[in-house]
């Protein structure tokens, strides 16, 4: 059963219109995610630690985030340090984040779902994952079970960022998911607006089954926004961006 019970980091621990293609595309602030649609994040291994870094402005501008954790990388001590650097009380930062943590591609999926369930009781404008797709990867999962929780998790993300295309997806996974047992009226309603969603993932660092190859290229193809961290010869870290194979820029994050 998934982890589903939302959880404030103070209560964890007490310390913590996608652009055309024939248009270079706008280069945002550092650290700074899209006002609305499905922002793909990748990287090395250290990619789903970094979905941190995104939080102090999200908070210090009122807005709420739903923070669904697929890599087990969530850390409230973080987020103190960062409170702390700003001046601001760690509790008023962890009254506006909620955490939900996952452990297998199931309950991640799950999760993911049932985020218009979650808005009722947490009204967010922000949802952040980590460890999609890698976390489908698992090869203790049959591959048909896998690709069936991921298209669906996928559907989710598109769902609810207003993404077009979810509602097909819905239709491809129906009736044949391990999630879909029980009856169809006990299913959340979908978002009543979209969010700003956000998907921190190191997929291209990992070797997964031959089936489940194009997992990360399907995450991508439906996003509005796809970035790269990437490390210069100077030590700095910084974040490219292309929304198409012709068109990518280049931002230094200090």
């Amino acid at each position: 059963m998934a982890h589903s019970r939302l959880t404030s980091w103070e209560q964890r621990d007490a310390v913590p219109a996608p652009e055309t293609p024939s248009q270079p595309p706008q280069v945002p602030h550092p650290w700074q995610l899209p006002e609305q649609g499905l922002a793909v994040f990748h990287g090395s291994g250290e990619t789903v630690r970094l979905s941190h870094y995104f939080l102090p402005r999200l908070l210090l501008s009122g807005k709420r985030v739903l923070f669904l954790d697929g890599a087990n990388c969530a850390d409230p001590r973080l987020i103190a340090r960062f409170a702390h650097e700003r001046g601001m009380d760690f509790r008023a930062f962890s009254r506006q984040i909620r955490i939900a943590r996952a452990f297998t591609c199931f309950q991640l999926t799950e999760l993911i779902t049932r985020v218009p369930g979650f808005l009722q009781d947490f009204a967010t404008d922000v949802l952040m994952v980590t460890a999609v797709p890698e976390l489908y990867f698992d090869e203790d999962v049959r591959d048909w079970d896998a690709g069936v929780a991921f298209r669906q998790a996928l559907a989710g993300l598109r769902r609810a960022s207003g993404v077009p295309g979810a509602a097909a997806g819905d239709r491809r996974t129906a009736q044949t998911s391990p999630l879909d047992r029980g009856d169809e009226t006990d299913k959340d309603p979908q978002p009543e607006r979209p969010l700003t969603v956000a998907v921190f993932t190191a997929a291209p660092t990992f070797q997964p089954p031959p089936t489940r190859a194009r997992f990360f290229a399907e995450i991508c193809a439906a996003a509005t926004e796809v970035w790269q961290f990437q490390h210069g010869t100077d030590g700095h870290l910084s974040l490219a961006r292309s929304s198409s194979p012709r068109h990518s820029s280049l931002v230094t994050c200090h």
